[in-house]
Parts: structure tokens; C-alpha cells; sequence
């Protein structure tokens, strides 16, 4: 066994690595364990830091920013779903390999099951996505998201929404345990929850490939509802070689919905150049294909409100279960084109980034008698400026 400061290394199939930072607990070997006994064990793995069970939790968070910078860099996301479609539940649904492959489609006409990519039989649910980073690129900051539905055909237990494992390229897993409050709401036959970590380390000693994250705790079957779920990891990084930015972080938990329509959100402290760019990427759940309504509109203090959509998100369904930025298509396994409830989407702004405007603002809305509305969890900028 090869050991480098900070980890420790076995090669039993099974297996759980520990990476020894302040954010997470040391695993056992589960060679030969059943699922339900890899959960027991989870649960009772000690913690490094303050316990899951210490972390508080609230129906609703609101938007606050978590990170922000000036530098020559730019923001990169992984993301992935949890949980797809397995059977029709409902005769007018389409059929499910043809949603994966972006049919139109919404959870609660299907009976929904776990995304399982890896080879482990101690993880019950396991997807990966590609972290993409500019050569010689050093990462500032790193935060990994999670969060779903625990009440669908099962209810899965709250107290499992603290925790994740997570790989890094060529890695072991390592559990991560939420180091913020967490998100947890109860309601409207749904029970959502995000919950998030600062992985700064991991990521930094890591390198760019395929993540994978497992154990997300989302539930599976059907309900009038449906289920949801999935992660995404946002990174900040500098690189002498890309322009100057305004790098900027909020999170929070938030339910868009008939009683509550809009989440406003602002960036100030810009100094827009000639030209510039910028793009915008957001987390949301539960957000269904086809169901018009959900918009997010964008401006500066010197400009007009752009409405954000691109080909994948139209203007009138951004929040139609993508995962997607401009440019090439995201890699993840599986890639599935309608995640059915998880989004995590960046799209460009920069035709909102007006020359010598200071400050940006996001507007995020829902408005239809049918929408249920969403989930709002994350935002995060880059956007070009000036010193």
C-alpha cells in the first residue's frame, strides 16, 4: 500500500479511504457488507469536527453570499442527478428511455430508482461528473452541494441528510459531512432538503476529471409529487492567464411558489469593461419539464433586465431538469438529458453586462396557476470587471 500525507490507502474491494481535513470522518473497511449494514455503520462513523447531529437545520434559508473574489480566474461546476426514471407510472407518460434521452417528462409519472455508476455494493446510489480546470490553475475555493426528496414511496431519515461520500479522479471515497446549516423543509407532501460542505482541500490537492459522489440521501418510488435529487460541486480558481473577475458564491433554500414568487439576488462592487463576459450558474429541485413559468431575468444598475435562457433552458422554463452549460455538453455518467427534478445549469450573461455598470442582479420567478414551483438553492457569477 502506497500512503501520501493526508490519506490513507487500502486495496480491499469495498473499501473507504479516509482524507484526513477537519470537514470529514474517518470510514471502516466494508469489504463484505450489505447496503443496510453500510448504512449502520455510516451513521456511527465518528466525526472530525463538529458532529452531523449538531448541524441545524431550517425550513428556510435565506440567500446570503458564501464566497467572494477579485481575481484573474474564473468558477467551474461538476454536477450530476441521484435518481431516474425506472417505469411509467401514469398512461400518458412517455417512455422513460426516451426521457433520459430529453423527452418531456416530470418525476410523478414515473416510478423512480437510484443512478448507480459505480462498482461498489455498499452504495446504494452513485453518479460522476467531469471537473473541467484550465491548465495551471490554482483552486481557491471549493463547496460540495447535495440535497433531494426524502418522502416518495419510501421516507428515507433526515438524519442522513448531513453526509455524502465522495471520489476524487482515480480516488478512494471519503465521507464529507455538512459543515453549514442545513436545509430541510417539510411540506406540500414533499421532504426537501440541501445540505453542503467546504471541500477547499480536497479539490485542491486533487486535480480536474471525474468526480463521483454516492449516498446522497434522496428517496425512491412514486408519489403525487415525485422524486429528486442530486450534487454539484462548484470551484473558484486562479490563473494568471484568464481576465479579471468578479468570482461570487450564495446559497440558501428558498420555495418559489404561488404564496412566495420571486428570489432577488445582487452583485455589487463591479466595474464592467467594454465587452465583457459573464456567465451565471444556479441549483435548483423539483423543477418540472414542460411547465411554463419559471424565469430568471438578469441586469445591471446602468441596463435593461435580459431575460437568461439559452437552446437547453427556454425563457419561460428555465427550470426544466438540465444539466448544462454553454459550450459542450457536460460529461457525467449517466448523462442522462432530462434528470427529472435536478437542475444545475450555467448559462452566459454577458449580453446583460453593460460597459460601467456596477452591480448585477438576478431575478428569479415563478408564475403559472399549474406550477408547483421549485427549490431554489445556489447561484454563482463570474463576470469580467475592472480594478
Amino acid at each position: 500500500m502506497s500512503n501520501s500525507p493526508g490519506f490513507t490507502t487500502k486495496d480491499a474491494p469495498g473499501d473507504v479511504h479516509t482524507y484526513r481535513r477537519p470537514f470529514l470522518a474517518p470510514l471502516p473497511a466494508l469489504p463484505f457488507l450489505s447496503v443496510l449494514s453500510f448504512l449502520l455503520l455510516l451513521s456511527a462513523a465518528p466525526a472530525v469536527g463538529a458532529a452531523v447531529a449538531d448541524v441545524e437545520e431550517s425550513p428556510r434559508i435565506p440567500f446570503a453570499q458564501r464566497y467572494h473574489a477579485v481575481q484573474h480566474g474564473g468558477i467551474a461546476r461538476a454536477a450530476n442527478s441521484a435518481i431516474t426514471c425506472r417505469t411509467r407510472h401514469t398512461a400518458k407518460a412517455a417512455d422513460c428511455a426516451a426521457v433520459k434521452q430529453g423527452g418531456r417528462g416530470v418525476n410523478s409519472d414515473y416510478e423512480m430508482f437510484y443512478v448507480d455508476e459505480d462498482d461498489d455494493p455498499n452504495t446504494y446510489n452513485s453518479s460522476r461528473a467531469h471537473l473541467a480546470l484550465p491548465a495551471n490553475s490554482r483552486v481557491t475555493y471549493a463547496r460540495l452541494y447535495w440535497g433531494g426528496n426524502l418522502r416518495v414511496g419510501e421516507q428515507k431519515p433526515p438524519k442522513d441528510n448531513g453526509r455524502v461520500l465522495i471520489a476524487e479522479p482515480g480516488g478512494r471515497y471519503k465521507e464529507v459531512l455538512a459543515d453549514t446549516r442545513t436545509a430541510h423543509r417539510d411540506a406540500a407532501g414533499a421532504d426537501a432538503f440541501q445540505a453542503s460542505a467546504d471541500i477547499t482541500p480536497l479539490v485542491r490537492d486533487s486535480r480536474a476529471g471525474l468526480w463521483t459522489v454516492a449516498q446522497v440521501n434522496v428517496a425512491m418510488g412514486h408519489s403525487k409529487v415525485g422524486a429528486w435529487g442530486g450534487w454539484t460541486l462548484v470551484v473558484a480558481y486562479e490563473n494568471s492567464a484568464e481576465p479579471l473577475r468578479q468570482l461570487a458564491l450564495w446559497d440558501g433554500f428558498e420555495a418559489l411558489d404561488a404564496t412566495r414568487a420571486r428570489q432577488d439576488v445582487k452583485l455589487g462592487g463591479l466595474r464592467i469593461p467594454a465587452r465583457a463576459k459573464g456567465t451565471a450558474g444556479f441549483v435548483a429541485y423539483d423543477g418540472d419539464r414542460g411547465v411554463t413559468g419559471d424565469a430568471l431575468n438578469v441586469r445591471t444598475n446602468s441596463g435593461k433586465d435580459h431575460s437568461v435562457h439559452d437552446a437547453t433552458n427556454p425563457a419561460a422554463d428555465v427550470m426544466n431538469s438540465t444539466i448544462s452549460n454553454p459550450g459542450p455538453a457536460v460529461q457525467r455518467q449517466p448523462a442522462h438529458l432530462n434528470t427529472l427534478g435536478y437542475e444545475s445549469d450555467v448559462v452566459d450573461i454577458s449580453s446583460a453586462l453593460v460597459s460601467g455598470g456596477t452591480s448585477l442582479s438576478f431575478r428569479f420567478t415563478t408564475e403559472s396557476d399549474d406550477n408547483p414551483g421549485y427549490f431554489l438553492g445556489v447561484l454563482f457569477v463570474q463576470a469580467d470587471t475592472r480594478r
